[in-house]
């Protein structure tokens, strides 16, 4: 394998096989109302059991924790390459630390904090290990990823603080639900509904929609689900995690990977021991 990629394959595929045609605000925005439509019919029964004073911080971790990434991340990859993405996304373990030193006043271990380092030291040489390298002509547009990490760890502590009690499904069932109306409005000002029946029933359409379901519904469940059982810190963690994927689809497709690709996997694992040893 020449190039491990930073996101799965299937995944990063979604997301450029939807640019082709779509711009990124609606790109982002067919994927955030794909995975509302698909939890709607869990709506009735989320929104009579959780507390209506809950409703507001769901849609506020909905807001940070998919609907302006979606946006930022769709935005930053129509110029910068998925390695840099790759390792701009890998700091979210780090902001999530962070966010809890400063703003929940969270006591952290030494040995957290150093394997967070070492994991992510492994997964940016590992990135870097690749044939193809990394290009730097568009680092500006680098920034949104580094804010839609930013989000994801205040996302991460402030689920884990205050809606610790409320079920995964529901969490995001009611926070996808909400942002199917904001989502609406931003497809509709940037003309989707008025572009061509060949751009709107487009693969490109259909693929930001897959997008949603999979990359967004699914996840975020599994997500919360990870976040109540393992704690924050391991959550945020599942970005080091993104290569072995990468790597079993490059498997799957009859690749090979060298030596120092091991030994940089090896490192992200031994990271992710000591973090939550």
């Amino acid at each position: 394998m020449d190039q491990l990629d930073p996101f799965p394959a299937a995944l990063r595929h979604l997301v450029k096989e939807g640019l082709r045609l779509l711009s990124a605000w609606q790109v982002a925005s067919v994927r955030i109302i794909s995975a509302g439509a698909v939890l709607i019919p869990f709506g009735w029964q989320s929104f009579r059991r959780i507390p209506s004073n809950k409703w507001g911080l769901i849609f506020l971790s909905g807001l940070l924790g998919t609907f302006f990434p979606a946006f930022l991340f769709c935005i930053a990859e129509t110029r910068i390459d998925s390695s840099l993405a790759g390792i701009m996304n890998a700091l979210t373990p780090i902001f999530t630390l962070l966010i809890g030193v400063t703003a929940f006043a969270q006591r952290i271990p030494l040995l957290k904090w150093i394997g967070v380092g070492i994991g992510f030291v492994g997964l940016v040489l590992l990135i870097l290990s690749g044939d193809q390298g990394i290009s730097l002509e568009h680092t500006g547009y680098a920034s949104f990823v580094l804010i839609a990490t930013l989000l994801y760890g205040i996302n991460v502590q402030m689920v884990n603080r205050y809606l610790n009690d409320i079920p995964s499904r529901d969490i995001a069932t009611i926070a996808f639900t909400l942002l199917v109306i904001p989502s609406f409005i931003i497809l509709t000002l940037t003309g989707f509904f008025s572009a061509p029946d060949s751009v709107i029933l487009s693969t490109s359409t259909l693929a930001s929609a897959m997008l949603g379901v999979i990359g967004t519904a699914i996840a975020s469940i599994v997500f919360y689900m990870l976040l109540k059982r393992a704690g924050p810190l391991f959550a945020s963690m599942v970005t080091y995690g993104i290569p072995f994927v990468a790597l079993f689809w490059g498997l799957l497709a009859g690749e090979s990977i060298n030596e120092w690709q091991v030994l940089c996997l090896v490192t992200i694992l031994f990271g992710v021991f000591l973090a939550n040893k």
